[in-house]
C-alpha cells in the first residue's frame, strides 16, 4: 500500500536526497545545464525555501512498512493575461521522482493524484508540467496519465 503525505520542513534532507534520482539522469544528458554534484546543504536550503513558499506543496510517498518510494513538488501559479492569452490558475508539477525499484507500482500515479487534488482545492483549471525530451520514461508516464503536449521548448548553442 502506498501512503502519500505532505512534506514538511523536516523533510528537506529527504527531498534533497530523492532529487538525486532524477538529477543524475538530467546531468547525464545535459551536463551543460545541470550541476554535476550539488552539495547536500545547498539542496536542503533549496527545498526549505520551496517548502516555505505558500504556493508550493510537496508530497512524499511511503510504503506501508515506512520505506520512502518517491516525491512530488507542485505549486499553484496564476498565469497573467495579455493581448494574446487568457489568464489562468494552474497547478504546476515542478518535480516528481520514484525510486527505481518502485517503478510501475503506482507510486507516480498516486503522487500525481495528490498534486491534482491540490489544484482542484485551489480552483485551478489545469495541471501543467514539463519534461525533458531525453526522459523517455517520464514522457511515457505522462502520456499514460492523459497529458497532452502543449508546447515544445527548443534550444541551440551559440
Amino acid at each position: 500500500m502506498i501512503k502519500i503525505r505532505t512534506a514538511s520542513s523536516e523533510d528537506a534532507p529527504l527531498l534533497a536526497s530523492l532529487n538525486g534520482i532524477v538529477h543524475e539522469l538530467h546531468v547525464g544528458h545535459r551536463p551543460d545545464l545541470f550541476t554535476d554534484s550539488p552539495e547536500q546543504d545547498v539542496l536542503e536550503a533549496f527545498f526549505l525555501a520551496r517548502l516555505a513558499d505558500p504556493s508550493v506543496t510537496a508530497f512524499i510517498a511511503d510504503s506501508s512498512d515506512g520505506r520512502t518510494l518517491g516525491y512530488a513538488q507542485a505549486r499553484v501559479v496564476r498565469w497573467d493575461s495579455s493581448a494574446l492569452v487568457r489568464s489562468d490558475l494552474v497547478v504546476s508539477l515542478d518535480q516528481i521522482a520514484v525510486v527505481p525499484d518502485a517503478a510501475g507500482m503506482g507510486v507516480g500515479s498516486a503522487l500525481l493524484e495528490a498534486v491534482r487534488e491540490v489544484g482542484r482545492k485551489a480552483g485551478c483549471r489545469r495541471l501543467v508540467t514539463d519534461v525533458w525530451d531525453f526522459n523517455e520514461g517520464a514522457r511515457a508516464f505522462y502520456d499514460a496519465a492523459g497529458f497532452r503536449r502543449m508546447n515544445v521548448r527548443l534550444d541551440q548553442l551559440l
